[in-house]
């Protein structure tokens, strides 16, 4: 078991672009509650499904393991086609930190959101230039909502 301390913020301007090449990421969460999720996810030719449980504002005790890709994109497949989340991940390290940044495909195109892990929930940290609002516990911008409730849909 891994604890996951994590912030999330929007991405307001390009300039972590050409910091990191993408990768494919395509997953969908086969079970969700308030407090936890149960996520499949096909990335870099590898499967995976993971289990997360709420344990503070961000922080999550976080099971991840490693099954086939074929076991991971059946998983997938069953799922409902607006319910798969695509989105091109980069990660690199700046600020100190190492960053991950998802450029959101399909319904939730449009959307890029920045996270990064932290050693404590107190850990401060130095926002890079295209950091913006941060968005840890606004529910909309979790993954798991984002498969419901997609970007696209939002009345902005």
């Amino acid at each position: 078991m891994h604890k996951e301390i994590e912030r999330k913020f929007l991405v307001k301007n390009d300039d972590w672009r050409g910091k990191a090449k993408p990768v494919l990421f395509r997953q969908g969460y086969i079970a969700r509650t308030v407090d936890r999720t149960a996520r499949i996810r096909a990335a870099n030719g590898k499967g995976y499904v993971t289990i997360k449980i709420k344990v503070g504002p961000i922080s999550r005790h976080e099971f991840e393991y490693e099954i086939p890709l074929q076991d991971a994109n059946a998983l997938l497949d069953s799922l409902a086609p607006e319910e798969i989340i695509e989105k091109h991940r980069y990660t690199f390290t700046e600020c100190g930190h190492v960053w991950e940044i998802d450029e959101f495909l399909g319904a939730n195109a449009g959307l890029v959101v920045a996270e990064v892990e932290l050693n404590s929930e107190e850990e401060q940290i130095n926002l890079p230039s295209w950091a913006g609002e941060e968005v840890s516990k606004i529910s909309k911008y979790f993954n798991s909502c984002l498969s419901q409730s997609p970007y696209g849909t939002w009345k902005k």
